[in-house]
């Protein structure tokens, strides 16, 4: 059986924060998307999935359910999702090779779609 690329890798943080998120809204995962907004011209987003989507990318770590829509996944190839606490925020964290630059708010990005040869699979 061949082995299936992942559109983005979680790290354990991000697992245990997913998971926790499911727990505590009786949800199927998360949704991470992006939308045209801020000074840098992108955000993500991240919604939750209350039903099953079955028309697009998902990652499953652990439990951890992660859906991808159809036109972000792009944009998110090669991604990590971590999810980190500070003392002045906690939130997810996205460390995105096709991010070209960021607004001083970190609110948003300015993406380029991936180049899909890079990620092609024998």
């Amino acid at each position: 059986m061949m082995s299936r690329f992942s559109v983005i890798n979680l790290t354990q943080a991000a697992v245990d924060r997913i998971k926790a998120i499911m727990a505590a809204n009786n949800a199927r995962g998360i949704l991470i998307g992006i939308k045209k907004g801020g000074c840098a011209g992108m955000e993500y987003t991240i919604t939750l999935v209350k039903e099953e989507k079955i028309d697009g990318d998902v990652v499953e770590v652990n439990g951890a359910r992660v859906f991808i829509a159809h036109d972000a996944v792009l944009f998110l190839l090669g991604t990590q999702l971590d999810y980190e606490v500070t003392v002045l925020r906690s939130g997810f964290v996205f460390k995105n090779p096709n991010q070209v630059s960021a607004c001083g708010c970190g609110e948003s990005v300015e993406l380029r779609p991936a180049i899909q040869e890079q990620y092609k699979t024998n």
